[in-house]
C-alpha cells in the first residue's frame, strides 16, 4: 500500500468573488476509499475539478507521488493516474464498449491508422481487470447503467489508474448492482488504487469507507476516519446543524376513509394485478427496485400510461385517470423521478416554474396573467420551504439539487391537491434538503393530505411510512405495516 498518492493543500478558488474554496486540505492514501461528503455547493465539485486538471487553483499546491504542482492541465491528472468517473459517466453512447475502452489510448498513439486488432486488446485487458463479462460489439447506449458505470470503471483502468474519483457512483443503481460495485471496489482497494467516493447516502457512505472528508461552505470541517464518527455527526459537520425529524415515527392515516385504492391494477408490460389503498392523512410506501413497476405505478396514477385491467376508485368511486390533465382535475399532484428533464423548466425563474401547474388560477376569465399574484405567491413559497437563495427571480438552473427539489414541491402544493405522489422525492438530495423535505410532507399530511412515495431508498421509505407495498418483478411482493416495516423486510422483500 502506498501512503499519500495525492493530497491538496491549501487550496483556495474563487469566481466572481464569491470563494467556492477556502485553504482546503485533504490526503488520500493508496488503498483506501475516501469519502468526500458536503451538500450541494459546498465545494466538492470544484476541488475534483481542480484535481483533475479542468479549473486552476488562485493558491495552494496539488501533491502526486511526492511531487508538487501549483496547477496541472486534463492531461498531466491523467499521466498521473487520476480519473474521475462522473455521475453521467462521460462515455460516447453511439460507440461500442470496445471503442469506448480503447479510444483514449489508440488516441494518445499520435497514429493515423487504428488497429481494431489492438483496440480490443486494449479493452480485455481492462475488463478483465475487475473480472467484468461484457459484449464488446455492444453500443453503450444500449447498456444498462450498471454495466456503464462498469464500463467506465474499466476504462479508467486503462490508463493505470492510481486514484479513481466516483462522483455518486450509486445514485441509479439498484441495491444488488451497488454489492457488485462495491466488490469491485474492495478488489481495486486490495490492488492499491485510491478510491475518492462522492456520495450523500449515509449507509453507503460507513459500508464501504475508510476515511471521509466532509464540506461546508468551500471549507474542510472534518477529516477523520470512518470509525471516528457515527451518522448524527457526518450529519452535523454537513449541514452545521442537529438533524432532528419532528416525526419520531411514521403517521398513521385514518383507515375509515380510503382516499385511493387500486383493485387488480395491470398496465401491460409494466406490472400486473396491483390491489393498494391509500388512506386519509399518510404517507404510503411504494417500495421496490428499478424495474419492479413502482415508477410505472406511480406513473399511472397520474394518467401517464394506459391501463389494460382493472380499476381506480376514488373515495369509494370509480374514476378514469386518462390523462394529466385529468388527474390534475381529481386534485392529484406529481412530483417526477427526474427534477431536471420532468420536473422544472430549467432556463424559467422559480415563479414561471411555480405558477405552470394552476396558471387558470393565475388568471383573470379574459385570460390576462396576474404576474403581481404569482409572485406574491411564489415568494410566500420560498419562505414556507425555506427554498435559498430566496430570491423568485432566480432560475431554476442555478439553485442546488436540494432547493430545485422544493420548487418542484411548490408547484404541486400550489395546486392544494388532496393527494400527492412522489417519486424517489430525494434522490440527489444533501441531508439537510432531505431532512426538511421530510419535515414538509409529514407536516402536510398531519394535515389530511394522503402522500404516495416511490421510492427504492430502504432507509427513506422506513423512516416516512407506516404502510407499504413492496414490489417485485411487477407484482407486489408483500404488504408490510406499523413494526413489520424493517429494514431488513423491505430489502428481503424487494430483492
Amino acid at each position: 500500500m502506498n501512503d499519500g498518492v495525492l493530497s491538496v493543500e491549501n487550496i483556495n478558488k474563487s469566481f466572481g468573488g464569491v470563494h467556492a474554496l477556502k485553504d482546503v486540505s485533504m490526503q488520500i492514501r493508496g488503498g483506501e476509499v475516501h469519502c468526500l461528503s458536503g451538500e450541494n455547493g459546498s465545494g466538492k465539485s470544484t476541488l475534483i475539478k481542480i484535481i483533475s486538471g479542468y479549473y486552476k487553483p488562485d493558491s495552494g499546491k496539488i501533491c502526486v507521488d511526492g511531487n508538487e504542482y501549483r496547477e496541472m492541465t486534463p492531461a498531466e491528472s491523467i499521466n498521473h493516474g487520476i480519473q474521475v468517473i462522473y455521475q453521467d459517466f462521460s462515455l460516447f453512447p453511439n460507440l461500442s464498449v470496445m471503442e469506448n475502452l480503447s479510444i483514449n489510448a489508440e488516441a494518445a498513439r499520435g497514429s493515423k491508422i487504428i488497429s481494431y486488432k489492438r483496440m480490443r486488446e486494449t479493452a480485455l485487458r481492462a475488463v478483465e481487470k475487475i473480472n467484468l463479462k461484457i459484449d464488446m460489439k455492444a453500443k453503450v447506449a444500449d447498456l444498462s447503467v450498471a454495466d456503464r458505470q462498469m464500463t467506465a470503471i474499466a476504462r479508467a483502468l486503462v490508463h493505470d489508474a492510481k486514484v479513481i474519483i466516483m462522483d455518486e457512483a450509486t445514485a441509479s443503481l439498484t441495491r444488488n448492482e451497488v454489492n457488485c460495485l462495491f466488490k469491485v471496489i474492495h478488489q481495486l482497494k486490495e490492488e492499491g488504487v485510491a478510491i475518492v467516493f462522492v456520495s450523500h447516502k449515509l449507509d453507503e457512505v460507513f459500508e464501504i469507507s475508510d476515511s471521509i472528508t466532509i464540506f461546508r461552505n468551500g471549507m474542510n470541517v472534518v477529516s477523520c476516519k470512518a470509525s471516528e464518527i457515527n451518522e448524527e455527526r457526518f450529519s452535523y459537520y454537513m449541514t452545521g446543524r442537529e438533524i432532528q425529524s419532528t416525526q419520531e415515527k411514521p403517521l398513521v392515516g385514518d383507515s375509515s376513509r380510503i382516499m385511493l385504492e387500486t383493485k387488480n391494477l395491470t398496465v401491460e408490460g409494466a406490472f400486473e394485478d396491483v390491489s393498494i389503498q391509500l388512506y386519509k392523512g399518510e404517507i404510503f410506501g411504494i417500495a421496490g427496485q428499478l424495474g419492479s413497476g413502482r415508477t410505472e405505478l406511480a406513473m399511472t396514477l397520474f394518467g401517464m400510461a394506459d391501463i389494460k385491467s382493472g380499476e381506480i376508485l376514488m373515495e369509494g368511486n370509480p374514476i378514469k385517470i386518462s390523462s394529466v390533465q385529468k388527474a390534475k382535475q381529481l386534485k392529484i399532484g406529481y412530483v417526477p423521478e427526474d427534477r431536471l428533464t420532468e420536473g422544472l423548466f430549467l432556463e424559467q425563474a422559480l415563479v414561471e416554474n411555480v405558477a405552470v401547474t394552476h396558471l387558470a388560477d393565475l388568471s383573470s376569465k379574459a385570460g390576462f396573467y396576474h404576474k403581481k399574484e404569482a409572485e406574491e405567491e411564489t415568494t410566500q413559497w420560498i419562505d414556507t420551504l425555506s427554498i435559498s437563495p430566496r430570491n423568485r427571480n432566480n432560475l431554476a438552473q442555478k439553485l442546488s439539487g436540494g432547493n430545485q427539489q422544493k420548487v418542484v414541491l411548490a408547484k404541486w402544493l400550489a395546486c392544494n391537491p388532496s393527494i400527492l405522489i412522489l417519486n424517489g422525492p430525494t434522490v440527489g438530495v444533501d441531508i439537510g434538503a432531505k431532512q426538511d423535505i421530510y419535515d414538509l410532507l409529514n407536516q402536510y399530511a398531519s394535515q389530511g393530505m394522503s402522500i404516495i412515495i416511490a421510492s427504492d431508498d430502504i432507509l427513506e421509505i422506513k423512516k416516512l411510512c407506516n404502510r407499504v407495498a413492496v414490489m417485485k418483478g411487477g407484482k407486489i411482493n408483500a404488504f408490510l405495516c406499523g413494526e413489520e416495516v424493517t429494514e431488513q423486510a423491505l430489502i428481503e422483500a424487494s430483492i
